[in-house]
């Protein structure tokens, strides 16, 4: 008889890609998660790995065999919900990934509104401008920025319309001027993004049917957005934000919006599941919360 804990350990170790890091994550010896994937294997009589001293990877027989373990996990997970779906009260653990920027200044206060109204739900925050993987890293739900093509995990929209935006501070432009056009920017200082080492220079904006993109340069860059907000807030330099991240410091004027006419990228803000069919009652339930929260703030 197949069991589930082998099954889940499949699935994990598919996604790491190796014993070793399938056991750190699931807290348990290699030699264990190597045993329970070899029971898995006599118990349905297939070879699921090959494995060699230097690599693991799947074998054609387990690539076929992956989406029915993942469909018969999330089945098991939804009956598990179903059961739960009438109680009023939330428990067990929500395990959550968020922007360092949304998460700090906008999630929190949020988040504490929800664990008020379900004292006995655990929550686990987990704040990185690194892209979570839902199905790799030990989270039950990410909310991300952007489009998500991907038909392998659920995004549920939050924020469908957010757009990105110009910003800067009084002081900045009371210093250097105000850029009356996409070309004014590239003479002013730019506060950048970057991601494993790679600086994103070029700032794209919608026109028309397609799109421009502006080369910008500056002296400052940072993988936190965080970082970049508190520097725009600084008088550093513009920033180009999602208009979720600055409308808070756009209406206190902290900031100012720039060239508002003209369209900013756009920035969806979503919560991605792993699980396709179901979703636990708290998922559900923070997501309506997020949602409302949402559209207040940029209303």
């Amino acid at each position: 008889m197949v069991r589930f804990e082998d099954l889940a350990l499949f699935v994990r170790t598919a996604a790491c890609g190796s014993f070793s890091k399938a056991a750190r994550e699931a807290n348990l010896l290699p030699g264990q998660v190597s045993a329970a994937i070899m029971r898995l294997e006599r118990d349905l009589d297939l070879r699921l790995f090959a494995r060699s001293t230097r690599s693991l990877r799947l074998t054609d027989e387990g690539e076929r065999y992956l989406p029915y373990a993942r469909e018969i996990i999330d089945l098991l997970h939804s009956g598990r919900d179903a059961m739960r779906r009438d109680d009023a009260e939330l428990t067990g653990t929500l395990l959550l990934a968020a922007p360092s920027d949304f998460g700090r200044n906008i999630l929190l206060p949020w988040l504490g509104d929800f664990r008020r109204r379900h004292p006995r739900l655990e929550m686990r925050l987990q704040l990185s401008d690194q892209v979570a993987d839902v199905f790799r890293d030990p989270v039950d739900i990410a909310i991300r920025y952007g489009q998500h093509a991907d038909a392998s995990f659920i995004a549920l929209p939050l924020a469908p319309d957010n757009r990105r935006v110009l910003v800067a501070s009084p002081g900045y432009l009371e210093q250097c001027g105000e850029p009356q056009s996409l070309d004014d920017l590239q003479r002013h200082s730019c506060l950048l993004w970057q991601m494993h080492g790679r600086v994103y220079d070029k700032w794209v904006f919608p026109a028309g049917k397609s799109r421009r993109i502006v080369h910008v340069k500056g002296a400052l860059a940072s993988d936190d957005a965080d970082v970049v907000r508190r520097w725009t807030l600084a008088g550093e330099g513009i920033a180009y934000r999602s208009w979720i991240d600055v409308v808070t410091d756009v209406r206190a004027g902290r900031l100012r919006l720039l060239l508002p006419d003209q369209p900013g990228e756009p920035a969806p803000l979503s919560m991605v599941c792993p699980h396709r069919r179901q979703f636990s009652p708290a998922v559900r339930q923070l997501h309506a919360l997020l949602t409302e929260r949402c559209a207040q703030l940029v209303a």
